[in-house]
Order: structure tokens, then sequence, then C-alpha cells
């Protein structure tokens, strides 16, 4: 037997940080293969929800303890959005510079990157978050006046999900990759999806796809 063990050298882990934001739009068939980059990302909030127990009674004792589903929602909070955001924020732009809001709100997808730190190194790897199926709510843009000690504005969006298949498993709204834990040239390939190349287009690839490129080698995992 394996005796327990504490404050063993690069087990003191932390998680840190938010880039690389991606917006991914859908196509009419579905895909998530409308990519822009998202600059002045501030903060997402995952903010899972559900799962509540609910006992059932008989004989005077617990029966039963079902749980209710599990839903996700998430927060953005941002400096800036990308233009083509506006469609997901319920915007249209009836002529050039000009916008109306309350319009339909498009389902999107998005990606972005949080830092790994240890006892050892600051730098010691980063996970991936994809996020599909998200929806925005309408929410307050707050505008103050420039005083002595004057701030940027930022906005915020509250965002609901519709989950998307995974085979094999409960259908999900985030998927999450560590780069810690997956082989370094699958990591790679991902990446490259996910922002594109000189001569690839980036895309949010769904589960499934991510499934079988992280299962295409048996190569020992890196960072």
């Amino acid at each position: 037997m394996t005796k327990l063990a504490w404050g063993t050298p690069g087990d003191k882990t932390y998680e840190t940080g938010v880039s690389k934001g991606v917006l991914y739009r859908r196509s009419t068939d579905g895909a998530y293969d409308k990519a822009t980059a998202w600059n002045g990302l501030v903060s997402v909030t995952e903010s899972p929800s559900g799962a509540e127990a609910n006992k059932q009674y008989a004989d005077n004792t617990v029966y039963a303890n079902l749980v209710s589903a599990e839903e996700f929602g998430a927060t953005i909070e941002a400096f800036a959005y990308p233009n083509e955001f506006a469609s997901c924020d319920g915007t249209a732009e009836i002529s050039a510079g000009v916008s109306i809001g309350q319009q339909k709100r498009e389902i999107f997808g998005l990606s972005y990157r949080t830092e790994i730190g240890n006892d050892l190194s600051s730098e010691a790897g980063y996970k991936l978050h994809l996020l599909y199926g998200a929806q925005a709510a309408p929410t307050e843009k707050a505008y103050t006046t420039i005083n002595d000690s004057p701030e940027a504005n930022t906005f915020s969006w509250e965002l609901t999900t519709i989950p998307v298949d995974v085979p094999g498993f409960k259908p999900t709204a985030l998927l999450t990759v560590d780069s810690t834990k997956v082989n370094s040239a699958d990591l790679a390939a991902l990446e490259d999806m996910l922002y594109g190349t000189t001569s690839g287009t980036p895309e949010l690839p769904l589960p499934e796809a991510i499934i079988e490129l992280l299962e295409s080698t048996m190569d020992a995992p890196g960072v």
C-alpha cells in the first residue's frame, strides 16, 4: 500500500488568469465555424446549477434521493467585445454606424484559456475551456461621468446554455482540456482547430470530434 503524503513538490497547484478568448458563431448547419478573437476579456465565471437533492420518504425513512437535472450558466465580463458579438447581444445594424437593440439573440460558442501554476513553476500548464450552446441575456450597461479617478467601463453578460451530445456520456455545455494531461501533439492539433492556421479556418469542434482527436495517438502526455 502507498502512504498518503502532503506537500510533495509540484503538487501545490493553482489556477489563474483568463486569456485567448474566442467567439464562435454558428452556421446554418450548426457548426461553430464563424470565429472571432475576443479582446478585452476580464473574467468568465462558470456557474453550474441544479443537481439538487429531492428526498422521497416511505415507511418513515428515506426511500430514494432523486437529483434534479444539472444546468450550466456563466457570466462574461469584458472591457470590450467584438463587433460580431452584436447579433449574440440582440443588436442589429440597420445602416452603417446605426444599430438597434431588442432583436433576436444568436446562440454562440466560446473558448478561453486559464493558466495552471504550482509551487515549482507559475507556468506549469494551462486549461482550455470550451463552451457550447450559449445565449446571452440582457444585462445592464452603466455609463458614468469622467472624474479625477477615471476607470474604463466594463460590460457583462449572463449566459444560459443548451448542452450538446457527448458519445457515451450525458450532454454537456462545457468541455475542459488540461495541457498537463493531454498528448502535446494532439493538443497542438486542437489549438490549430480553435485558433486557425495560415491554411485553416478556426472553428469550435464538437465534443465528439475532440474525443476522436485526443484518442488518435498513444504517446505520453506532455505540455
